[in-house]
């Protein structure tokens, strides 16, 4: 993941993160496909992780998450291009001397990967014991950080006699017992209940703010996303489509990958009682159905009551939300506006003047 400056993760990789300086056509891992000719898994990958940010990797399954993920740490290697941890080019190095560079990167799994004959303890100091770590230095270690996952009372319990979201909480303090610099996690909360994962959430975000960890986050769901990502990257078919802050790409999604992966996030689906009598051309006489995302500072300002208010508009809201993204107030509106054109130019003048972005969704009778 990279070193300090923002240039992070590119791939070719870049940054403390980094996949780095993009190739032709040829650029990643090649993945043998049964007996044909082996395909790019990855392809000009262009990707940084800055110090101390938790970035956001979404895509479908085959997209290449868990290739991506790999080549951070070590266990596959680019046939072109570079992956920088740390400023270390880690497709250079040989097992013996990934071996410092992988304790510098802790992971977090989907299905917990614990040990069920040891007890939550041993479980979260088997990385310090190959590490060679003394009892003692593992006691210092492995106690404060049940502390911190909440798992305490739980230190001397099995994995058999832990709910989900308690094993992934273990999952966590092991991945933090070598003192990471780098923390991936890899579908850590697809296998948890929506109010378990939310908790989960929520712990990473804290461990990062007290740790000033830098996380590479990869999921499916953009829930997971819009809860603690600073930034998001898209990828599809092997490639980066789309890419930039978590709130920028929810308030303007370019690639249609990210469209559909947003679907009813946020408030962004239309509702099926409006989606069925939506039009794509104008109708006499009827209404123009119109998407407003508020953002920052104009977020909770009472800009539809101003509209109507200082231009004589009518405003019929039909849908919304408002929330944290990023860490700054987001919401998105669904209203209708009278269909004539002068009245939506002048809606749409207005709502520019406040920075608002605007998207007109289809006319309604």
């Amino acid at each position: 993941m990279a070193h300090p400056s923002s240039q992070a993760l590119r791939s070719p990789l870049r940054g403390v993160l980094s996949l780095l300086q993009p190739v032709p056509a040829s650029g990643a891992v090649p993945v043998a496909r049964g007996d044909g000719p082996a395909v790019a898994a990855l392809e000009d990958i262009d990707l940084s992780v800055a110090r101390g940010e938790i970035v956001g990797v979404i895509g479908r399954s085959g997209a290449g998450k868990s290739t991506l993920i790999r080549l951070v740490n070590g266990l596959e290697s680019p046939t072109s291009g570079r992956v920088v941890v740390d400023g270390i080019d880690v497709g250079t190095l040989d097992e013996r001397a990934l071996g410092p560079v992988r304790r510098s990167i802790g992971m977090i799994f989907q299905h917990f990967n614990l040990l069920s004959s040891r007890t939550v303890f041993d479980n979260v100091a088997l990385p310090l014991e190959i590490a060679g770590v003394d009892r003692a230095g593992i006691r210092r270690r492995v106690e404060p950080l049940l502390e911190m996952v909440g798992l305490a009372d739980k230190r001397d319990r099995y994995p058999a006699e832990l709910s989900g979201g308690q094993k992934q909480r273990v999952g966590i303090a092991r991945a933090l017992a070598t003192q990471p610099k780098v923390l991936l996690s890899d579908e850590a909360t697809s296998a948890l209940d929506p109010e378990t994962t939310t908790a989960i959430l929520d712990l990473l975000a804290g461990i990062q703010r007290e740790l000033g960890l830098t996380i590479l986050l990869i999921t499916h769901e953009m829930a997971v996303i819009r809860r603690i990502a600073h930034r998001v990257a898209v990828i599809d078919g092997g490639r980066i489509v789309e890419q930039g802050e978590v709130a920028d790409v929810f308030a303007a999604p370019a690639h249609a990958t990210t469209r559909s992966f947003l679907g009813a996030e946020t408030g962004r689906g239309v509702p099926a009682w409006i989606a069925e009598r939506l039009q794509t051309e104008p109708v006499e006489g009827g209404k123009t159905v119109l998407r407003i995302v508020f953002r920052g500072e104009h977020a909770t300002d009472p800009v539809l009551s101003q509209l109507s208010r200082e231009l004589g508009i009518d405003v019929n809201i039909l849908s919304g939300s408002i929330e944290r993204i990023g860490g700054s107030p987001f919401g998105i509106l669904l209203v209708a506006l009278p269909g004539d054109a002068a009245a939506q130019a002048r809606a749409a003048r207005f709502l520019a003047d406040r920075e608002l972005h605007t998207e007109v969704i289809g006319h309604v009778r």
